[in-house]
């Protein structure tokens, strides 16, 4: 199993594959951060290796796959979570965002995505099919904000059209390998108790906006909650699931906008 990132939602998921007796890959930018998450794992039973490096580059990504292969034997499953916020490079809304804002947003969010995807399908592609047919199984993760806008808040234009653009990346690979057994699905959290949400977790208009909006959670979610979600799709018990976008929001998406 590869996962990228190794914090927040990405640490979640990679505790949670390898308690559930997955060997795990974890490709990170800081190096550091990787290797505490790998020792974690591996000091509560586990199995994970690590590498670290700028999943922006080929290089790097191509390092991450052939050391899960090496690790592992095969790339059965892929979790993108590596991505960030663009706005210390000026995304926000659009009319404001400079050139080099919002390719600087699409570079943080879509391109590890589109690398790491792209390599991982080109080894799946050669391996033999599991007991269900299948030769490997991709989660991206997007973001509710790609489709249930919240303006007052979270106006970042660009990182919303760059997690618009991985759906869109889900259906269409979905559709062309799905011939091949291999499955691409994402899901799309809501606002996530992560490092990245730092800004809005000391924010009280954001919070209490993540009360109303995401009930389920009364507020902001857990990263397991996202975790869970992600092993799933990513499991046999979603063996026949393919191009589809799971939102784990606590609600927002179909609760009444309060802002």
């Amino acid at each position: 199993m590869l996962v990228t990132g190794a914090s927040g939602i990405a640490a979640a998921a990679a505790r949670r594959f390898a308690a559930e007796g997955a060997a795990v890959h974890v490709a990170s930018l800081d190096p550091a951060q990787c290797a505490e998450l790998s020792a974690e794992i591996v000091a509560a039973g586990g199995h994970c290796t690590w590498s670290a490096g700028d999943l922006r580059e080929e290089t790097v990504v191509a390092d991450a796959v052939r050391r899960c292969v090496s690790a592992t034997g095969r790339v059965d499953g892929l979790l993108a979570v590596a991505g960030a916020s663009g706005r210390r490079y000026g995304d926000g809304p659009l009319h404001d965002v400079p050139l080099a804002g919002w390719e600087a947003t699409f570079g943080l969010n879509v391109t590890p995505a589109f690398l790491v995807l792209r390599d991982a399908v080109r080894v799946m592609r050669t391996q033999q099919p599991d007991d269900d047919g299948l030769r490997g199984a991709v989660v991206l993760v997007g973001s509710v904000l790609a489709t249930s806008p919240a303006p007052t808040l979270f106006a970042t234009h660009g990182y919303a059209a760059a997690k618009g653009a991985l759906e869109s990346l889900v259906r269409t690979t979905a559709a062309y390998y799905a011939p091949e057994g291999i499955r691409v699905n994402a899901v799309t959290p809501g606002l996530v108790a992560t490092p990245m949400a730092a800004r809005a977790a000391d924010d009280p208009a954001t919070l209490a906006y993540a009360a109303v909006k995401q009930p389920l959670a009364c507020g902001l979610l857990d990263p397991e909650d996202v975790a869970d979600a992600a092993l799933f799709m990513l499991s046999g018990d979603a063996c026949r699931v393919t191009g589809q976008s799971l939102a784990v929001d606590g609600g927002w998406s179909v609760t009444e906008s309060c802002g």
